[in-house]
């Protein structure tokens, strides 16, 4: 498919799987495979920049990550801390902005001081946001947005006005208000599911599918998985 008929979307999410089954197969430590899937992010990140996407978010680490041996999920955060240092000067060179969402009460106090440097020094670029979810879940998305929205409209309820909820006003209330929902997501390794990730926020979201382990994924794979996307009818339940 030529680069004149690729469909760009403006926000891909990417669940990365198959680090620890790749680092298996090349008979290395789980470790070994999350840090050859940080390529993986660097290359994607540069594919986002070349095409135009203009987000591009990663499910880095979920809440039920945290059950994972003691020594995987320390050497996983030892990685990402390593990375957003690393990755600074490539981040201001070519205008991305990064961002974590997630539940940062179990981070330690170096990481997430280093993320709030990283984003802070960021946000002023513009040409691509990268969002990394970390400690993060669709259920505690909801779960935390109700308990906001109840706190802030309390007295309303409580002197008993009629308080509608609309799905634009919830909406608000999400970690993810203040970018778009997702128009593709892309889950690698061959499972066919969306793990606990964005629930809301992927009601109309095309998904691709695709064997490739995390690691193995990057430029062409990525474009693969445009042109799948651009080869979609999307009708958000409406009749063409």
């Amino acid at each position: 498919m030529s680069e004149m008929q690729l469909k760009v979307p403006q926000h891909v999410t990417i669940i990365m799987d198959g680090n620890g089954r790749w680092a298996k197969n090349q008979g290395k430590e789980r470790l070994y495979g999350h840090a050859e899937g940080v390529e993986s992010v660097r290359a994607c990140t540069e594919f986002a920049v070349e095409k135009g996407i203009r987000y591009l978010s990663v499910f880095a680490f979920s809440q039920e990550n945290w059950d994972r041996p003691v020594e995987e999920v320390e050497g996983l955060m030892r990685l990402m801390l390593k990375a957003m240092m690393a990755e600074l000067p490539t981040f201001q060179k070519n205008g991305v902005r990064f961002r974590v969402i997630g539940d940062f009460s179990r981070l330690s106090k170096q990481l997430q001081e280093e993320i709030e440097q990283t984003m802070k020094l960021t946000e002023e670029n513009s040409r691509l946001q990268l969002v990394v979810f970390l400690s993060y879940s669709g259920k505690w998305d909801i779960l935390q947005a109700a308990q906001r929205l109840m706190k802030d409209n309390a007295q309303r309820i409580a002197s008993g006005e009629n308080v509608e909820i609309t799905e634009d006003m919830f909406s608000k209330y999400l970690s993810t208000s203040d970018i778009p929902d997702p128009d593709l997501l892309i889950r690698t390794s061959g499972e066919e599911r969306i793990s606990n990730y964005m629930l809301w926020q992927t009601a109309y979201t095309e998904y691709y599918f695709t064997d490739v382990l995390w690691p193995d994924f990057r430029k062409p794979q990525f474009q693969q998985a445009l042109e799948a996307f651009t080869a979609r009818d999307r009708r958000f339940g409406k009749v063409k």
